[in-house]
């Protein structure tokens, strides 16, 4: 598969604008011979805005519109927005098929700072995966992929390659740096991580968007600013790195409850 990341600074809460730059973006991944696009976390709408006056229903109008570049182009678009579902609303992530139908949907299960848990509601379960250019792909959403728990349970629910749109500021560069790799690795998964860049309404996002391969090796990496990261992945990779580093086929999952912990005395 040919992937693209797509690391912009948006147009905040203008979704006419956004989309219509989605528009370029698409032709240009397609262009590129990508399979699938990925934008940042809350792209449609803007992250630091009021997000519930943006708030769309997950069939609303913006995934009418997204639907049908992705039939035009061919080109499957990952994307990040505000889901309102009656007095809920939610920071979620979609995934529209070349076809313009509906792969994947996810709700963020884990909420960062006091703003994300005011505007939103946690989702309640992780996404299913689902089938896209010969892999499985699961979605996550930013904060998620800093709980290994959260990665690992989407890696054995069957995915292969991992979606993270994400909101980022410079403070938390060890989670690019370090982080994604590492859960990459110890998974046996591609993780895609794409972040805005420049700023908005104040916040100063850092760029430094990457795909990363199981082997814990960066496939592509964005600086701070603007950036349409392109990387093939080969399939192949995954095997080939689980024998050399085969964690998952070495869990001890009987171990890890927390009712097998011990004190710590030598019995």
């Amino acid at each position: 598969m040919r992937l693209a990341l797509w690391q912009t600074q948006g147009f905040g809460a203008d979704k006419g604008t956004n989309l219509a730059a989605l528009s370029g973006a698409a032709r240009a991944a397609a262009a590129a011979g990508a399979t699938l696009l990925l934008t940042p976390e809350c792209w449609l709408g803007g992250y630091n805005v009021d997000v519930a006056a943006g708030a769309e229903q997950a069939d609303g109008p913006s995934a009418v519109t997204i639907a049908a570049l992705a039939r035009e182009t061919g080109v499957a678009i990952a994307y990040g927005y505000a889901e309102r579902d009656g007095k809920e609303v939610y920071n979620s992530a979609a995934v529209i098929g070349p076809a313009g139908t509906v792969l994947g949907q996810y709700r963020k299960t884990h909420l960062f700072g006091d703003f994300e848990r005011a505007a939103y509601a946690p989702g309640k379960s992780f996404c299913q995966p689902f089938s896209l250019g010969g892999f499985s792909l699961g979605l996550l959403i930013c904060y998620d992929v800093e709980f290994p728990e959260a990665v690992r349970a989407t890696a054995l629910a069957g995915a292969d390659l991992i979606l993270i749109p994400t909101a980022l500021t410079p403070e938390y560069a060890v989670v690019p740096e370090l982080i994604v790799p590492a859960r990459a690795l110890e998974n046996q998964v591609f993780v895609a991580y794409c972040n805005h860049a420049g700023a908005e309404e104040g916040l100063d996002y850092m760029g430094g968007s990457c795909i990363a391969a199981p082997n814990g090796r960066k496939l592509a990496a964005a600086g701070a600013g603007e950036a349409l990261l392109i990387a093939d992945l080969n399939p192949a990779m995954i095997a080939a790195c689980a024998a050399t580093f085969p964690y998952r086929a070495e869990r001890r999952p009987e171990l890890y409850a927390t009712s097998t912990l011990t004190t710590g005395r030598r019995e």
